[in-house]
């Protein structure tokens, strides 16, 4: 599919040969025949191309070129440049192009949307919030201790998640099935799937280290669906190249070759993850075996304490190849991994083998009865480590955040406005809102969000909070339902033990804390609604709408402009919802190692009033969780298949899989590894054709992301020749906010300095863009253009004969202003 080179293409359909990365053959360098075709119109003027990245939602090549009939010229099926069937031999031909540019469209759609299927990633959103808290470091020099404490911190959240996913695993098939259900004859009445191991009917499968064994094949399948999947992805992903080659160390970290390729940190996580999850099975099924045979004096206790010993010693290796697990970003990091790490996972399947043998062995005599033995207290002390190392992490980011103000650089160049701007109309101070004919340089100084990290620089500990959060939640509430749907009509503990205790009080405190999260959510909405009163008169004033005006329409444009505020609000829920979830983790904790006992017994001499609430949240809380698992997954399926709800969703998932898998080696893959090397080679390429060509990088939405982080890759030289033009923007509103160790206010400033030509467009009524706010020299041009007017008219009239729309985050390209500051732009080039 796609053509072969630029001034010498095939339609859609016709087939050409293309790498691994989904560029054809002949753009590989700069010296095909994409070059050679260029170079027959040399003696003409010089093409420019506009290069379109769109954002969330999968905009189609065709929208975007605004033409039905178009030609595939690099890439493959999933992602790829594409043009107007028209331009296909625009370089044969640059004197057709005197005026304008050539539009080329990159489309990534198919990086992030497809079947249905998909949405089962949602299901590991721990892991990808775990992997996220990686990259929302504060910024800080790269030689801070604070680092390395920093990122050995987050891995270890990450693989206490890994190892809280198995152990879930191991707590249902172990525990609540082969322990206690098949030990009890009424629960394995009621499930006849269970006859042929319940302990009743006396078979060879009815003995409890068989049926121990036989459970383990559960969550060593989810062991090796996770390894599978991360696999998988790990060849279509990590295993790009980028473009740029060599080791740097003398620039920031997204201008290092080997940011956008890690191939070999993701191997070695996943043989880390691997390894540990099939040592915690190991180990679940290994203590109950150890306490029987400690009990009765068998002999074949010292084959279980030498199991035991090996599989420390296995997780000790585990731990120490997950400290040497770095990122490597100074160079492309293809070194081979030693033999001892490359075992790792292996090792530990084989152990796990011979426990599961020594479990099966004849032992007369044993039955089940209570709770699995060893698995309550890997529950507790698993708990107890994530808060831990969850403050351990916060340590470290305040001690990034003092590192990273004692390197400050000097205060920065003031910000201009845009001297192109001089309506003295716009003096007014009182209009915060663009009106037909009255611009607003800067437009409302608090839209946007204010300059600096998040959270005081406590992003990043927040959000693994919230992974930890949700991977307990997710633990507790199916450990609780799945003892429901086993025990049938009874009590928790009295007709069937149930999950280990800590586990029933998560689930339990579930309700309680959805109930006050409520607070922080209406403190947002009453924000909202006092933000819309608040903004009902500057509309009229920007609009002079005089005695025309309609309530309802004033009310319709203030919702907007007041909508597009809520994100400065995300940080309040962010942050409350993991302050609650760590006082909820936390006082689950010690409500199990207090009581001992599930909530509604240890409420059982409480008053009535208490014991009813307790008995209530704890079955609620079961049913709650499974609802909200099935909701998640339904709603990312809709959102893989309907382009409106993937738009207003997707930011979020956008966000979370735009960084590489530093962390979590089975998070969700970053599409970033594979659309940026595609954007840099692109742009490498084609400018290599001709020395006189220019580019305009045009990007909206996440696709201004992705061009900046392809224009961090280039070398100097080629960056020189590229302008950019950004509209519907995050990248000061969120990922310089959220994310300000790599996209921080000095980082787009260096952008700026190295890039000719930049100019951001944005509405004040975009619930997503804004403006970037890089400060420029006093007499240079601002970077942010005045805000849009958004809805282009308050009501009908001549120019507008019928009622126009608040587009918002929308159409940024079919706006008249869009139109002429994209022209200036190229005129500039």
């Amino acid at each position: 599919m796609g053509s072969t080179n630029e001034g010498e293409t095939m339609p859609q359909g016709t087939g050409s040969d293309t790498d691994g990365a989904g560029r054809t053959d002949d753009t590989r360098d700069g010296d095909g025949r994409a070059g050679r075709a260029a170079g027959a119109g040399a003696a003409g003027p010089p093409l420019a191309l506009e290069l379109l990245v769109h954002g969330v939602g999968g905009t189609t090549p065709e929208t975007m070129l605004d033409d039905p009939h178009i030609v595939q010229l690099t890439g493959d099926t999933v992602a790829g440049t594409y043009r107007r069937w028209s331009d296909r031999h625009a370089e044969q031909h640059p004197d057709q192009y005197r005026d304008g540019a050539v539009e080329e469209a990159y489309s990534w759609g198919g990086l992030t949307s497809g079947s249905a299927g998909r949405a089962l990633w949602l299901l590991l959103l721990p892991f990808m919030l775990a992997n996220l808290a990686h990259w929302m470091r504060p910024a800080a020099p790269r030689s801070a201790p604070a680092q390395k404490h920093y990122d050995l911190a987050v891995r270890l959240i990450a693989l206490s998640l890994t190892v809280l996913l198995t152990a879930c695993a191991c707590e249902v098939a172990l525990d609540l099935i082969g322990w206690q259900c098949a030990g009890v004859s009424g629960c394995a009445a009621r499930h006849s799937w269970l006859g042929f191991a319940a302990a009743t009917h006396g078979g060879w499968w009815g003995r409890p280290g068989r049926r121990l064994a036989l459970a383990a094949l559960g969550p060593l399948a989810l062991v090796a669906v996770l390894w599978w999947l991360s696999r998988l992805t790990w060849a279509g992903y990590e295993a790009q190249r980028p473009a740029s080659g060599g080791s740097r160390t003398d620039v920031p970290p997204m201008q290092m070759p080997g940011f956008w390729y890690g191939m070999r940190l993701v191997r070695r996580l996943r043989v880390v993850h691997v390894a540990s999850g099939l040592v915690t099975t190991a180990l679940a099924v290994l203590l109950p075996v150890l306490a029987e045979d400690r009990r009765t004096g068998s002999a074949l206790a010292a084959a279980d304490w030498t199991l035991a010993a090996l599989l420390a010693a296995l997780a000790v290796g585990a731990l120490a190849a997950l400290v040497r697990s770095t990122r490597t970003e100074t160079e492309q990091d293809d070194r081979p991994d030693s033999l001892p790490l490359r075992a790792l996972h292996w090792t530990a399947l084989g152990l796990l083998a011979l426990v599961l043998l020594d479990a099966a062995w004849s032992r007369r005599g044993w039955q089940s009865a209570g709770h699995l033995p060893g698995v309550a207290a890997l529950v507790d002390a698993l708990c107890l480590l994530q808060l831990a190392l969850v403050l351990l992490l916060a340590a470290a980011a305040l001690g990034l955040r003092r590192s990273g103000r004692a390197a400050a650089p000097p205060a920065a160049d003031p910000v201009v406005t845009d001297p192109a701007v001089s309506d003295p109309l716009v003096t007014v101070p009182e209009v915060l809102v663009p009106g037909p004919g009255r611009s607003v340089p800067g437009g409302d100084e608090a839209f946007g969000g204010p300059d600096g990290a998040v959270l005081h620089g406590l992003g990043g500990p927040v959000t693994a909070m919230l992974g930890v959060g949700l991977g307990n939640l997710f633990t507790a509430g199916s450990t609780v339902w799945a003892a429901q749907w086993l025990m049938g009509k009874g009590t928790l503990g009295v007709t069937l033990p149930g999950p280990p205790p800590l586990l029933t009080w998560h689930s339990t405190g579930l309700p309680v804390l959805a109930l006050l999260f409520l607070a922080p959510a209406g403190v947002l909405l009453v924000r909202m609604l006092r933000q819309k009163h608040a903004l009902e008169p500057q509309i009229e004033s920007a609009y002079a709408t005089g005695p025309r005006g309609s309530r309802t329409r004033t009310a319709q444009i203030a919702a907007a402009l007041a909508r597009a505020r809520l994100l400065e609000g995300g940080p309040l829920l962010v942050g409350s919802l993991a302050t609650l979830a760590f006082a909820l983790a936390a006082g689950s904790a010690a409500g199990a190692l207090g009581a001992g006992r599930a909530p509604a017994l240890a409420a059982a001499h409480a008053p009535t009033v208490v014991r009813y609430a307790a008995t209530g949240l704890q079955a609620l809380g079961g049913w709650l969780v499974a609802a909200f698992a099935v909701a998640l997954v339904a709603l990312g399926e809709r959102a893989y298949k309907n382009l409106s709800t993937r738009r207003t969703v997707g930011v979020l998932w956008d966000i979370g899989t735009f960084w590489p898998r530093a962390a979590h080696p089975f998070a969700p893959p970053c599409y970033a590894e594979r659309a940026v090397p595609d954007l840099d080679w692109r742009i490498r390429t084609w400018l290599a054709g001709d020395d006189r060509r220019r580019l305009v990088l045009s990007g909206h939405s996440q696709g201004t992301v992705l061009a900046a982080a392809a224009l961090w890759q280039l070398a100097p030289g080629t960056r020189a020749r590229v302008a950019l033009l950004t509209y519907g923007c995050p990248l000061h509103r969120l990922y310089g906010r959220f994310f300000p160790g790599f996209m921080g206010t000095g980082d787009l400033r260096q952008l700026h300095r190295s890039t000719p030509y930049w100019r951001n467009l944005f509405r004040v009524t975009d619930p997503i863009g804004g403006p970037v706010r890089v400060p420029v020299p006093t007499g240079e041009r601002s970077v942010d253009a005045p805000p849009f007017v958004d809805p282009l008219a308050y009501d009908r009239d001549a120019a507008h004969p019928l009622p126009v729309p608040i587009q918002a985050h929308s159409n940024y390209r079919d706006d008249p202003q869009f139109i002429r500051e994209r022209d200036s732009l190229l005129r500039q080039l």
